[in-house]
């Protein structure tokens, strides 16, 4: 296996954003139209937070009532803005940094994605799933 692989080489580029005045049923509809699981939070161009699926899962868990249901009732998102659900104070990394350092990092913390910065500018996004298929083509 190589060990100097940049994780430029297996992030998205192609990052689907929120704005931090967009609210909860966008973030929704982001989700389910891109099949995506994170969505990074831009003020401008720097990222500020990120938003997982997990995160609207939580904050709707409560408005489950019928199991058939497939769309969460908007009154329970227009409770909540995007900045109260987002995870701050994100860890960053670097276009050049090693998948290997990638993984370390994911494996040891609770989450599941990472922004990728360059000079404070969000140019992509690297997730669990990036690091298995990298691993599933070294085989």
């Amino acid at each position: 296996m190589k060990q100097k692989v940049p994780v430029s080489s297996i992030m998205s580029t192609n990052i689907i954003k929120l704005n931090l005045s967009d609210d909860l049923t966008k973030a929704e509809t982001l989700f389910k139209k891109h099949h995506i699981r994170h969505i990074p939070v831009v003020n401008g161009t720097k990222i500020i937070g990120m938003l997982s699926y997990t995160d609207l899962l939580r904050i709707s868990f409560a408005d489950a009532v019928d199991e058939d249901e497939t769309e969460v009732d908007a009154t329970v998102y227009n409770m909540f803005s995007v900045a109260q659900v987002m995870a701050r104070n994100l860890v960053q990394v670097a276009p050049e940094t090693t998948i290997k350092e990638v993984a370390e990092l994911l494996s040891k913390k609770e989450f599941h994605a990472l922004p990728v910065v360059e000079d404070e500018l969000l140019v992509g996004i690297v997730t669990t799933t990036d690091l298995i298929n990298y691993l599933i083509d070294q085989y």
